[in-house]
């Protein structure tokens, strides 16, 4: 059996990309926005092909792509980046105790590989770094199957906005990015029924009082949506005589 084949089969990897696919959404409009505003930054298609692949930092490439626009000297904008990330250097010590028994190589891809989301949900579910040879694999596979999930739900919708950049009109600008990473939270977020159903009464609510001035159509959406959500709740509650049935 390959080493593809035994981590998908391994439940330690599997749970790790679950975990992962529940934030997915939101990682794939960030990266999207991220692939679009590098095309847009004046980059040749070499250079933004090269940055999407390997630098694999949001924060850091949003911060920096501005200061590269702008033709800020290099060393200003690898300060930039540098600063960005520094709360990078915070989780490798966190987790070197978890990753010291790999070799160089080794730690160095999962460094490049570990997120700031997979890091949180790796240390959530293993605090402290396990104490057996078997143990170590385990916390590890699970690492695997978070940054498996996290790596293709940035890359592959960030070279999607570096090919279609120039499809999307310069004029929807930052407001076309944000809703991009606003529906991908949205999407992360309605995790259940109540949640979803909340979600499209909102919107649609939003979308139907839209002429309102002073955007209050967005406090008619929420105002529906909490409404809806009540009713809802209070109709789930179970009565004193079905708790006693039940």
């Amino acid at each position: 059996m390959s080493g593809l084949q035994r981590l998908w089969r391994d439940p330690e990897f599997r749970a790790g990309a679950r975990d992962m696919s529940s934030v997915a959404p939101g990682l794939a409009a960030w990266g999207l926005m991220t692939g679009v505003a590098m095309v847009n930054s004046g980059m040749s298609m070499a250079e933004v092909l090269l940055m999407g692949m390997f630098v694999y930092a949001g924060s850091s490439q949003l911060s920096a792509l501005p200061l590269i626009a702008a033709g800020a000297p290099m060393w200003v904008v690898l300060a930039t980046a540098f600063c960005v990330n520094l709360r990078f250097v915070v989780f490798s010590a966190h987790i070197r105790g978890y990753v010291m028994h790999l070799s160089l190589a080794q730690r160095l891809l999962r460094g490049y590989l570990t997120a700031d989301l997979s890091y949180v949900l790796f240390t959530k579910r293993h605090p402290q770094p396990a104490t057996t040879q078997d143990g170590r694999q385990t916390q590890l596979d699970y690492l695997a199957g978070s940054c498996a999930v996290a790596w293709a739900s940035w890359m592959v919708p960030s070279l999607l906005g570096i090919a279609f950049a120039k499809a999307i009109p310069t004029s929807w600008g930052l407001g076309f990015a944000g809703m991009l990473a606003l529906l991908g939270i949205l999407c992360s977020l309605a995790s259940s029924r109540l949640r979803g159903i909340a979600a499209v009464v909102a919107g649609s609510a939003a979308v139907a009082a839209y002429a309102l001035p002073l955007k209050l159509n967005i406090l008619v959406g929420i105002a529906a949506a909490v409404c809806i959500c009540m009713l809802m709740d209070k109709s789930e509650v179970p009565t004193p005589a079905e708790g006693r049935q039940g």
